[in-house]
């Protein structure tokens, strides 16, 4: 069993980042009506890090403030990211795009692949990702120059708080941050307990600031200096959480109002603003690509036979090892049930004939898919899931409950969020880690999708997620908590934090 360790924020200044060229200003509509209206509206440049579960939320948000007309948006991004990052922002049209490229075209850090610009393109090792997030810092010169260049004069940045540099960088030009974190509200309060309350010290009776808490979660365990390396990476987006002038949450306040309500009240400054689901913000695309349109033709079929189908869905980030992927597929198999399964390319191998087996019973895709309008199709009835924040908070929007099976990180206070609180979903069991690698038998994933599927835990968690999917609509219509807190969040921006 991994720990995740959980170090004392500390306030120390940043280290120095290296020089390069300049960058390209933004475009905006140039003529007249539009500028004038743009010059009265906030201007807000949005820089997500490079993963898609980062990046998402904050094109989602991009829309939402244009659609609302509460500012002008200028997206940064790098070339490798830039296309993903365009097809997600398709319908906000005003939006810029600002591409900033690595020095030489690409990152070169020890730890990293030659020319990665995605974490998803890092070899699944919990050992790497510091060293990815180290070099997006890489970045800052071209950062800069964009705040510099950019029209009209820039109001606020929302930032990842994993580009902590691009806090630091805009604090130091007078331009005020607002940090956003790919996690539930949940997670950060227990986060901050962690380094707050320090219980370590209640544990051990260490009185020292900067004793560790371990927190038990299925993982790979890193070497020493890895585990060292992550221990100052949490230091460093703690920090740019902490100096922002707000945070933004993707989550609504019927869901996570305890957690609101205790962070704003006992942890901050900064306020929590819960503006979320951000993924009902987005236009649901006129012409999906491919892979999700096949999809949807699939399900659109099963619909017509009477048949609801079970998603299944495990992250982009990490690798599911190939034992594994096979005990999955003998699950699906034995089930009996209709599933669509999207999983990673490099994921592919499934066991010899498994997709033939189960060939008009099952569908297995290997690109990337909108996974919101999969789980939003009348087809789907249930959604096996890693439990990552995104895929909770698409489920929750779009009624669909969940088995929730955690691989690592925030995933396992994820689950508990929603199996023993919001009773939203039922928990696949994880064997005691023997050896160097957990592995979920068949049967267990045969049971818990029929539970899912058919089962009485399963019924119920379909009723409780169906009530809460109308509340987080109803905290984005306009006059909801979350329209209403998009539209605070924004109306602060002249206020000093």
């Amino acid at each position: 069993m991994g720990m995740v360790p959980i170090m004392a924020t500390s306030r120390d200044k940043p280290a120095p980042f290296l020089a390069m060229a300049s960058a390209a200003p933004a475009c905006f509509p140039s003529n007249e009506a539009s500028d004038a209206h743009a010059a009265r509206l906030p201007h807000v440049v949005i820089f997500p890090f490079m993963a898609k579960g980062h990046t998402i939320p904050l094109t989602q948000l991009a829309h939402l403030l244009r659609r609302r007309q509460l500012a002008t948006v200028t997206f940064l991004t790098t070339p490798g990211n830039a296309a993903f990052v365009r097809a997600a922002l398709s319908g906000a049209d005003d939006v810029a795009v600002v591409e900033l490229p690595f020095p030489d075209g690409h990152p070169i850090i020890p730890g990293v692949p030659r020319g990665a610009e995605c974490a998803e393109a890092l070899d699944n090792s919990l050992s790497s990702f510091p060293a990815f997030v180290e070099a997006t810092s890489l970045l800052r010169p071209r950062f800069e120059e964009a705040l510099a260049t950019v029209a009209p004069h820039v109001s606020v940045v929302v930032a990842d708080a994993f580009l902590y540099w691009a806090h630091a960088a805009a604090a130091a030009l007078g331009v005020p941050t607002l940090a956003f974190f790919a996690l539930n509200m949940a997670a950060h309060v227990m986060r901050e307990v962690w380094l707050r309350d320090n219980p370590a010290a209640a544990l051990v009776g260490d009185e020292d600031d900067d004793a560790v808490f371990a927190i038990p979660i299925p993982y790979d365990e890193p070497d020493p200096t890895a585990l060292a390396a992550i221990r100052e990476m949490d230091r460093k987006l703690g920090k740019a959480i902490a100096d922002s002038h707000g945070f933004v949450v993707n989550t609504f306040d019927a869901m996570e109002h305890r957690y609101i309500e205790h962070w704003n009240r006992n942890v901050g400054p900064p306020r929590a603003w819960p503006v979320g689901p951000l993924c009902l913000a987005r236009p649901s695309p006129t012409t999906p690509a491919e892979a999700t349109a096949a999809c949807m033709r699939w399900l659109d079929d099963k619909v017509a036979a009477g048949r609801g189908v079970l998603y299944v869905a495990l992250g982009t980030m990490m690798a599911v090892a190939g034992a594994q992927l096979t005990e999955v597929a003998d699950g699906l198999e034995r089930s009996g049930l209709d599933f669509l399964w999207a999983v990673r390319p490099a994921d592919a191998d499934l066991g010899a004939g498994f997709e033939e087996r189960v060939r008009g019973r099952g569908m297995v895709v290997r690109d990337w898919v909108d996974q919101f309008a999969i789980l939003r199709h009348g087809g789907l009835r249930g959604f096996l899931s890693h439990g990552g924040w995104n895929s909770v908070a698409e489920s929750v929007s779009a009624g669909v409950p969940l088995a929730v099976w955690p691989m690592g990180v925030e995933q396992p206070l994820n689950t508990k969020l929603a199996v023993d609180e919001l009773r939203i979903g039922i928990r696949v069991v994880v064997p005691a880690k023997r050896g160097t690698l957990v592995v979920v038998k068949g049967d267990e994933i045969a049971r818990v999708a029929k539970e899912l599927m058919t089962g009485e835990m399963g019924a119920e968690a379909a009723r409780n997620v169906a009530a809460l999917g109308a509340k987080a609509r109803e905290a984005m219509r306009e006059g909801g908590s979350s329209w209403r807190a998009l539209e605070e969040m924004i109306g602060e921006l002249g206020q000093p934090a």
